[in-house]
């Protein structure tokens, strides 16, 4: 950080081209020169809250909203559901963050990449074993691997394995009346397209 902090302060001596602009991407970071901060456009990207906010996020975001992609298993129905599965879970371990020390025993940072690698790995592992899912190898890739990665605390990863159990299964796509919670309420809609995904979460 103090080389880029150094780097940043001689750019003006060195006269760089009038269209020259330099991007930093970064989570955040008290150790993040303060000048550098001080002298460029600051974004954010917060997380959506809410499920429905978090679904639609992930809806939105490549390689989900590929219309090719999405549409392009040699399964639609099983991907679909577990996908829509997938999504589901990454709501819900984010929207667990919001209760401190009662969602987790450490604060996670759970991104879109995430996501991400275990979509294209969910829709490369339908369709390369047609005769059956590998439900097996989906919850540990997804549940240890690359949301796992980021879990340090024994219990959290135990909770987030669980917690994937009940949206990588059998009956998340096998099931019409397969519920996730108890009460009712959330459930993967029946097959559809695209938009009626999204017509499911608004």
């Amino acid at each position: 950080m103090g080389d880029l902090e150094k780097i940043c302060e001689d750019l003006p001596g060195r006269k760089p081209h009038r269209d020259f602009r330099l991007w930093l991407t970064s989570y955040p970071s008290g150790a993040f020169p303060v000048a550098v901060l001080q002298n460029g456009v600051k974004m954010t990207n917060e997380p959506p809250m809410g499920l429905k906010a978090n679904l639609i996020g992930s809806f939105s975001t490549f390689p989900l909203s590929d219309r090719a992609w999405f549409e392009g298993n040699t399964q639609p129905k099983i991907f679909r559901k577990l996908l829509f599965s997938l999504c589901f879970y990454h709501a819900f371990i984010q929207e667990r963050k919001l209760f401190g020390p009662l969602g987790w025993n450490i604060q996670y940072q759970f991104s879109e990449n995430d996501l991400r690698i275990s979509a294209m790995q969910l829709n490369i592992f339908i369709d390369e074993y047609p005769e059956a899912v590998p439900l097996d190898a989906l919850n540990y890739l997804t549940g240890e691997c690359n949301y796992g990665g980021r879990v340090t605390d024994t219990h959290d990863r135990r909770l987030m394995s669980t917690i994937l159990a009940i949206f990588y299964n059998h009956g998340a796509y096998n099931d019409p009346d397969y519920k996730y919670s108890p009460s009712g309420l959330y459930y993967p809609p029946a097959h559809t397209d695209y938009e009626g995904y999204i017509t499911y979460i608004k």
